[in-house]
């Protein structure tokens, strides 16, 4: 038997991972279809998807990993890049179109695999060449071609729109097919379910082996990496969700730390708070993922005072969250958890309700509590046409989402405190908001960083599934850097200084 022949149709990156069938797109192709089988002026079209393109760094020969497009991924889970997929919408029939290789390809980047390989391996009905894509698309005779239009509410970027040679021989339409697939996005199936719950086991057991290994003396990116490494070689997880943000001391308060302006390269000292925001990815499936915690592994009363804040307000969260609950209202009850601890601990005074009405919760909490989660990070549908608009107030226009929620959405919980020298600059100097504040308090959390806790959640029929399992409690976070700390490895002093020693 042939390789092409010995093919079956998941993926999966051995037997320690999970394997993904490609009924998993099977059925998402199915769901889109049926959404526009509804209008009876599209049961014969045609719905034409471009995947990612190979592609090199600048002008360079060097190529970058390959991640597909996320929606091409969706509808098809091909692994290739340079290649279409068409769907029927009529009988849901699939179509992939792979890049005719040269020979000289074989020599370079492997085996070429036949037509039928590919139908094998994705599940789909017919696989073509991209060449022939203008005279296999004309023989089914389509009223109109259904390309993908849209701007994404997150990014702001349009997706990319599918265009190949000949298609300007055929009716497109390029804005009825975004806000039906990109709705069925916000809705994840049992298939995806698993995919997803399986990359927040991998995600939440490199955030404990983080946990465990941390010392003060190592640099920030050497946590990075610790995490980055526990997901690809236990987990299969090649990609990370989005770079890594492992913010130490004042760090913490950078929102999106560990970019190329600074990249994790700060070296973690005793005292620090460590506000470490990671999430692995497989097959295309994401996590989202921060865990907070003292770098020696002992809360002060100051880190306790913030960090219990923080978790009552994400435990408050996760009571509230079910269907037909506004997403909106859950930010208002993290704002105001958060504010009532920090009232109680001194930092500010005054009535609730009128700080609520003046928004200072968003002085301390500047992001949005959560957002969708799937096939990207920061998944779309938030603000889709016919569902709520974004608001106007201060920290709630940061919400990537106003929606009311409904089972089979998947978000993240991940309420904040911070303590962002030019946001208390400012509230400082607003009547409005100083009255509020005690400054001789405030001033003691300057360069204190911040807390998050981040968790991945499902909404049910009735509730949340928290598919995050990490130590959350102040006893749970001690006690296991305590055990890490029982079997001291020779990492990461020792190793620093042997490499001290290496020869030039």
């Amino acid at each position: 038997m042939s390789a092409d022949e010995d093919v079956r149709p998941y993926f999966i990156m051995g037997e320690h991972t999970v394997e993904v069938p490609m009924k998993l797109h099977e059925e998402n192709r199915k769901r889109v279809c049926r959404e526009l089988n509804k209008n009876s002026n599209l049961q014969h079209s045609i719905i034409v998807l471009q995947g990612g393109e190979s592609t090199t760094l600048y002008c360079s020969d060097r190529e970058p990993v390959f991640r597909q497009e996320s929606y091409f991924h969706w509808a098809f889970g091909v692994l290739e890049p340079d290649c279409y997929g068409a769907i029927e919408v009529h009988n849901n029939r699939s179509h992939l179109f792979v890049p005719k290789l040269p020979e000289c390809y074989a020599v370079w980047m492997g085996r070429l695999h036949n037509l039928e390989y590919f139908k094998k391996r994705y599940g789909v009905d017919e696989v073509h060449y991209v060449p022939d894509m203008k005279n296999v698309l004309s023989a089914m005779k389509p009223d109109i071609l259904l390309t993908l239009q849209g701007k994404n509410s997150d990014s702001g970027k349009d997706t990319r729109e599918a265009v190949f040679e000949g298609i300007g021989e055929f009716k497109v339409d390029n804005k009825i097919l975004y806000p039906v697939i990109t709705e069925c996005r916000v809705f994840k199936t049992a298939y995806e379910l698993d995919v997803l719950r399986y990359i927040n086991k991998i995600s939440s057991e490199a955030h404990k082996e983080v946990m465990r290994q941390i010392r003060p003396g190592m640099k920030e990116y050497q946590l990075e990496s610790i995490f980055n490494h526990y997901c690809y070689y236990m987990g299969g997880a090649r990609h990370s969700s989005y770079t890594c943000i492992c913010g130490s001391g004042p760090n913490g308060a950078t929102l999106h730390y560990g970019h190329a302006g600074a990249p994790n390269d700060k070296t973690v000292e005793d005292g620090d708070m460590c506000l470490f925001d990671m999430g692995g990815e497989y097959y295309c499936y994401t996590s989202d993922i921060t865990c907070s915690f003292p770098a020696n592994g002992k809360f002060t009363d100051k880190q306790k005072l913030i960090y219990q804040a923080v978790y009552n307000s994400s435990r408050a969260v996760m009571e509230a969250v079910k269907p037909g609950v506004s997403w909106v209202d859950m930010h208002k009850l993290a704002d105001q958890v958060h504010l009532t601890e920090l009232r109680a601990g001194g930092l500010l005074r005054g009535d609730i309700k009128e700080m609520m009405e003046a928004r200072l919760g968003a002085v301390f909490m500047p992001h949005g509590l959560g957002h969708f989660m799937g096939c990207d990070v920061h998944d779309v549908g938030g603000y889709l046409e016919g569902n709520p608009e974004r608001p106007n107030e201060e920290g709630l226009k940061c919400l990537r989402t106003a929606r009311v929620l409904a089972p089979g959405m998947v978000l993240t919980i991940e309420p904040g405190i911070y303590f962002i020298d030019c946001l208390l600059d400012n509230a400082l100097k607003d009547p409005k908001l100083a009255k509020f504040l005690v400054p001789e308090k405030i001033v003691q959390y300057r360069n204190f960083g911040g807390v998050r806790i981040e968790d991945d959640i499902i909404i049910t029929d009735v509730g949340m599934e928290l598919m995050t399992r990490v130590p959350r409690t102040i006893e749970e976070i001690e006690d296991i850097m305590r055990t890490g700390r029982k079997t001291d490895a020779p990492f990461p002093q020792e190793l620093i200084k042997a490499s001290k020693n290496m020869p030039k």
